[in-house]
């Protein structure tokens, strides 16, 4: 996929939104680390202009090691999540990691009878965010 620089934003707009949906999984359990937020924060002040790329990598960084620092599966992949939001301002290939890794933080926080249904309907609120041009290109 090569995106024009609004449909990046628009991406890195969405990867934020599914970042935040589990964004909650890590807070949970690291209550004072406020770095995958802001991460998320940075992905969508520079989809609106406000933060340069490198900024927002930066950022993304911070939420990467946040997610090294946890021993629970479900909050480093929503720290991951959060990382990869940020760095679509980078590269917009990381859109459809931050929805992988929120993909990822449902399944390992949900019992193991619950994992398909819960995952099923992660992807399916991640598919309803998205514009409909470019969702062939994130779920394919």
């Amino acid at each position: 996929m090569n995106p024009d620089k609004k449909d990046q934003k628009t991406l890195a707009l969405w990867a934020a939104d599914c970042a935040e949906h589990v964004l909650g999984l890590f807070e949970a359990t690291c209550k004072k680390d406020d770095r995958p937020w802001e991460a998320i924060e940075a992905g969508r002040a520079w989809a609106h202009g406000l933060i340069t790329c490198s900024e927002a990598r930066a950022a993304a960084s911070e939420a990467h090691a946040a997610a090294r620092e946890t021993e629970r599966p479900a909050a480093c992949a929503a720290a991951r999540a959060a990382g990869h939001a940020a760095a679509t301002a980078h590269a917009v290939g990381h859109a459809r990691h931050a929805a992988s890794y929120a993909i990822n933080a449902v399944k390992y926080a949900a019992h193991r009878n619950e994992v398909d249904r819960l995952t099923g309907e992660e992807r399916e609120w991640q598919m309803k965010q998205l514009p409909e041009h470019l969702r062939s290109a994130m779920f394919h």
